[in-house]
């Protein structure tokens, strides 16, 4: 059964939330200390890229919408696939300048239905 693209959504927006919440507070030497939080956050942008590689498959034009959909994607790749290339203070940087506008993108496309 194929899911409905607005779960693929909600799935990206979860985990957005959840790398919030798990980076409210710490440092970049905290991050960079604490092997599991940067494991937390790194599980949680694998769901992103996997949820918008699912959302690509069925819904092409919504994927679209997201900006840098690709890099997104090849970003889980690295993580499930290059893990022992990934930069953990790339992971963060990206994190604090990319998360905002892709929450603001899947509620965006969340609410336009």
């Amino acid at each position: 059964m194929q899911r409905d693209t607005r779960a693929f959504l909600w799935d990206v927006l979860h985990a957005a939330n959840k790398i919030e919440r798990f980076l409210q507070g710490q440092t970049r030497d905290d991050f960079m200390r604490d092997e599991l939080l940067q494991s937390a956050v790194e599980r949680q942008l694998a769901i992103i890229g996997e949820a918008l590689r699912q959302l690509s498959r069925t819904a092409a034009a919504v994927a679209q919408e997201v900006g840098d959909v690709e890099q997104i994607i090849g970003l889980r790749n690295v993580l499930i696939h290059g893990y022992a290339i990934v930069d953990s203070d790339l992971i963060r940087r990206s994190v604090q300048e990319d998360l905002p506008a892709l929450k603001k993108t899947a509620e965006r496309l969340l609410a336009s239905g």
